[in-house]
């Protein structure tokens, strides 16, 4: 099924679709401060609320210092960061699917994905795990690195995509599949090299949030900012690129400019969360996927409530992550999103095959 063969609006009235973006946006923040209570060391509830609340003034002397270094300085940039990057990758997955007009595309269609996992594996074989200037700056060089990995995987499918006949959406998934092929043999070139630094590369590319804190937060959000910016400045004309190529032209959109630029803001979001947090699958397949089957294919309160269930799925995979294991071991949040993604797409897809037999 192409996104154009669905409703061009939502199923939802107004008031109700209010409602239902108020009710995620509630839950996502319920879910960002109960996310700091859950931990190899339990912290209760009221003394989270002192020890949040001191942020704004509030008075929280008297609290256990571990306790407040394990809230405000761990969990808290932590469950922050797993909220942002899940709103990233359901936004960016919502806006690469109406781009392809394919509701099985995601972030990684493209291979901007793996060109950020190449990026960082890249680093991490060299030995570009800590630079001294830019750890007196507070930054990470392996983020950095996946960011301009995306990036160039960026350039490498447009360039690529031009060179076959244009962006459309046709060269663009093929210029993708080419870039991405290309790359995970790059990444598995680079765990064959070296075996010093296969474990970190492996570890890195199943994607977590352990270790994160506010420095990830500085280095993600000019990104975010910047790639929600352009996807809120054209979200409307995506409507109009669903009805196709030919229909969007007659309705004065220049399609493969507005397209070129949604691309360039899904791929920022999706660079930067994989940047961070590195490869969590699912999250911009199923989000957009099954926000489409309550709300509607209308791409404005698609995108808003895909970002907001993104972030409240993500949220709570990590919580799991860092919970289900005893003694303090993890395991990577990447790791839970597939494990609950995958089968649960397997029953979406069967309910669906069922439904029309």
């Amino acid at each position: 099924m192409t996104q154009a063969s669905l409703p061009a609006h939502g199923n939802t009235g107004r008031p109700a679709l209010f409602a239902v973006l108020a009710g995620l946006a509630a839950l996502g923040l319920a879910s960002v401060f109960l996310a700091c209570l859950f931990g190899p060391a339990r912290v209760p509830a009221l003394t989270a609320v002192r020890l949040l609340a001191g942020f704004f003034g509030v008075d929280a002397s008297g609290v256990d210092p571990t306790l407040a270094t394990i809230v405000r300085d761990i969990r808290l940039p932590r469950a922050a960061l797993s909220w942002l990057v899940g709103a990233a990758l359901g936004l960016s997955g919502g806006v690469y699917q109406g781009i392809l007009r394919n509701p099985l595309a995601d972030p990684f269609t493209l291979g901007v994905s793996t060109g950020a996992a190449f990026g960082a594996s890249l680093a991490i074989f060299l030995g570009f795990t800590s630079i001294p200037f830019l750890s007196a700056l507070g930054l990470d060089p392996v983020p950095l690195a996946a960011l301009a990995g995306a990036m160039l995987s960026l350039t490498a499918v447009i360039a690529l995509a031009r060179a076959g006949g244009g962006t459309r959406r046709e060269t663009l998934v093929l210029a993708g599949i080419v870039t991405a092929t290309f790359l995970s043999a790059l990444i598995s070139l680079l765990k064959s090299l070296g075996e010093e630094s296969v474990a970190g590369i492996v570890y890195w590319l199943m994607g977590g949030f352990a270790g994160r804190g506010f420095g990830h937060l500085a280095v993600f959000l000019p990104y975010f900012l910047a790639g929600l910016a352009i996807i809120v400045r054209y979200s409307r004309e995506l409507d109009i690129l669903a009805l196709g190529e030919t229909q969007a032209r007659m309705l004065g959109v220049k399609a493969a400019r507005v397209r070129l630029y949604l691309l360039i803001g899904a791929s920022l979001l999706a660079a930067a969360s994989v940047a961070v947090a590195g490869v969590i699958g699912f999250v911009g397949l199923i989000v957009p996927h099954l926000v489409r089957l309550a709300l509607g294919a209308e791409h404005r309160p698609l995108l808003a409530a895909s970002a907001l269930l993104g972030g409240i799925l993500l949220v709570w995979s990590d919580v799991i992550a860092r919970t289900v294991l005893p003694h303090g071991a993890e395991l990577p949040a990447g790791v839970v999103t597939a494990l609950l993604g995958g089968p649960f797409f397997c029953l979406l897809l069967r309910a669906r095959a069922m439904g029309r037999t």
